[in-house]
């Protein structure tokens, strides 16, 4: 057995905004992916992955819901039969690995489910996300079940706000100078802490007032800009978002990545924002000048996401 392959997926804006009913933008990642596939003889790191299995088995048995409807007898033959799910997609780095692996169990035991090749309607689009969000709350505590909608459509996906979403098209990749990267922080991040850092400083008026009117505006800008393909206009509105989120999410950024961050802004080579929650992983880079960036940055692992 091999089931079909799922992809990382990035939200390129957005992160915590979509908490607040703002904007955002993800892309599939087709540099990793994930499939679930059977062995006789399991390895220490397939024999974590079967048991996690078995967990998220035990969890979707006792899930209350008319939603969705599973074969469970099949999945759990499965797992006894030594399933697992095999994955290049990092964990803790903000590109969807538990996303990843969602969506392929949906796929292969959601009886009369949603299938890509149907007209998506915002309807089914809304059902699909709602029944992610139940099934990721497994691993996350509680998931927008966006990263699973990103894997398992393999699609851009534009989120106007919880109850708008539309599947979308981005503008072709150019052989230009210009990319977004991803940086290697070296580091796991964990989604809970860091989410439960931005709802306590919800509290605060003041910072909500900035979510509102800075950091909201600013994301909504940069999302119109990339699908319109307003390069300018895009890199104006992104050093400010790396400033709004330098000044306001500090704890979400590793702080050995404060100083780079900063120097990215004052010289304009390159500006870094988050990619997920933070606290590790991925970190997010735009720059007009890839190659250039790469020398600045040379001391770091770079991966070219989207050429301008």
């Amino acid at each position: 057995m091999k089931g079909p392959l799922f992809y990382a997926k990035i939200l390129l804006f957005g992160e915590y905004g979509i908490i607040k009913d703002s904007k955002g933008l993800a892309i599939p990642y087709n540099s990793y992916q994930g499939a679930l596939k059977k062995t006789d003889k399991l390895t220490a790191k397939t024999k974590d992955s079967n048991k996690n299995l078995l967990k998220f088995y035990t969890y979707l048995s006792n899930l209350k819901t008319n939603l969705v409807r599973f074969n469970l007898d099949e999945f759990k033959q499965d797992i006894d039969q030594g399933m697992y799910f095999d994955s290049s997609i990092p964990q803790g780095y903000g590109v969807g690995s538990s996303g990843a692996l969602v969506a392929s169990i949906y796929d292969k035991y959601a009886t009369s489910k949603i299938t890509v090749l149907e007209n998506l309607t915002r309807d089914k689009l809304l059902k699909l996300k709602e029944v992610f969000s139940l099934m990721e709350s497994f691993f996350h505590g509680k998931s927008s079940g966006l990263d699973p909608l990103n894997s398992y459509l393999s699609l851009p996906i534009l989120i106007n706000s919880k109850d708008n979403l539309e599947a979308t098209g981005i503008p072709s990749q150019k052989e230009g100078k210009g990319a977004v990267f991803l940086l290697d922080s070296e580091i796991i991040g964990e989604t809970e802490p860091m989410v439960n850092i931005f709802m306590n400083k919800m509290k605060n008026e003041g910072f909500r007032r900035m979510i509102d009117e800075d950091f909201a505006k600013c994301t909504d800008a940069c999302i119109d800009d990339f699908l319109h393909g307003n390069i300018k206009s895009l890199f104006g509105n992104v050093k400010n978002l790396s400033k709004i989120v330098l000044d306001n999410f500090k704890p979400m950024i590793p702080k050995r990545f404060h100083t780079i961050w900063q120097k990215g802004i004052e010289s304009n080579d390159y500006y870094l924002k988050l990619c997920g929650s933070g606290g590790g992983g991925y970190i997010l880079g735009f720059t007009e000048d890839f190659s250039k960036t790469k020398t600045i940055l040379k001391d770091y692992k770079l991966e070219l996401v989207y050429r301008f």
